[in-house]
């Protein structure tokens, strides 16, 4: 991505309250932490066990860790998610300064950016698993942590299927897989429920910009975009194979889409704007505000992201 800061939160926002969850999700969620629940109370059944896992990172690193680890740096947000989400949260001793969910992160050590991160500071917090995004800017950091003798793993997720991957990596990891396994089919579920209740549904096209200056967009290479898809509506970037493609306004208006989505920072930007004004969508007043606690991270909530976001685009859908 071009900045961090699109790579730790997708550069989306708002913050919908929380009436405006959707019954199914409500006891989708429930499920999960119930399952979550007894999977801790059982020991996970023949599933959870001590690891030494061979998997392969995303520099192409052999993940190897003798016994399941007890202080974890994450600085991934996604991962920081999904650990809370396998019962690993009590064993965080850092994180990003970019996490914000589940309330229970912010007491975990902030031990500053993502991407580029200050190794120093990593390594005083004593872990024996760092997990890392997998970007060029973040090759030197999983070197050195490694050669300082720490498991690292270095993740790039960007994809619902990252997710999905990663969860089991983490789960194996954990020693775990059953309480993964859980977390992945719930998530799953809640997606392909949202894509049935809006296959049939007229699909309005997208337009996701995460910055206007320049113009930055979601491109095919996001799970953002995969979410428009779930949700009814496709993205007008979508065939774009980057994650976030830079182009021009004049390239935007050639594509005219019919809704535009922005977190309220650049929605209120692109409203009062000029050269925005002139799309049709902006002229129409279709100019929607996502939530980026919710959707801004490919990882536990994205169920509940992509129930929300068909919300936005399908109004008249009764859930």
């Amino acid at each position: 991505m071009a900045n961090e800061r699109l790579i730790m939160r997708s550069g989306v926002a708002g913050h919908p309250s929380s009436r405006n969850r959707v019954p199914f999700v409500r006891s989708r969620l429930a499920m999960l932490w119930c399952s979550l629940a007894l999977a801790a109370c059982t020991g996970g059944g023949a599933e959870r066990r001590p690891v030494g896992t061979g998997d392969i990172d995303d520099f192409g690193d052999t993940i190897v860790v003798g016994r399941p680890p007890t202080r974890i740096v994450s600085l991934v947000p996604a991962t920081t998610e999904l650990l809370f989400a396998l019962g690993a949260g009590p064993k965080l001793v850092g994180r990003t300064h970019w996490d914000e969910w589940p309330a229970e992160a912010l007491a975990v050590p902030d031990l500053g950016p993502g991407v580029r991160p200050n190794v120093e500071a990593v390594l005083a917090a004593h872990p024996d698993l760092v997990v890392l995004y997998a970007s060029t800017d973040n090759r030197a950091a999983a070197t050195r942590l490694r050669a300082a003798g720490i498991p690292t793993l270095s993740l790039k997720v960007d994809r619902i299927e990252h997710f999905e991957r990663s969860a089991m990596m983490l789960g194996r990891i954990l020693g775990d897989t059953g309480t993964a396994r859980t977390v992945v089919d719930s998530v799953r579920a809640t997606l392909d429920r949202v894509a049935d209740r809006t296959a049939r549904l007229h699909r309005p096209r997208v337009l996701w910009p995460v910055d206007v200056a320049p113009v930055i967009v979601i491109g095919a290479g996001s799970f953002l975009n995969q979410l428009v898809a779930i949700a009814g509506g496709p993205n007008v970037y979508g065939d774009m194979a980057a994650v976030s493609p830079q182009l021009s306004l004049e390239d935007v208006h050639a594509r005219d889409p019919d809704i535009v989505l922005a977190n309220p920072r650049l929605s209120a930007r692109i409203r009062s704007d000029a050269a925005w004004r002139r799309l049709r969508a902006v002229r129409e007043g279709r100019v929607l505000e996502a939530d980026e606690v919710l959707m801004g991270r490919p990882s536990v909530r994205m169920g509940e992201a992509a129930v929300a976001l068909a919300r936005m685009l399908h109004p008249e859908l009764t859930w």
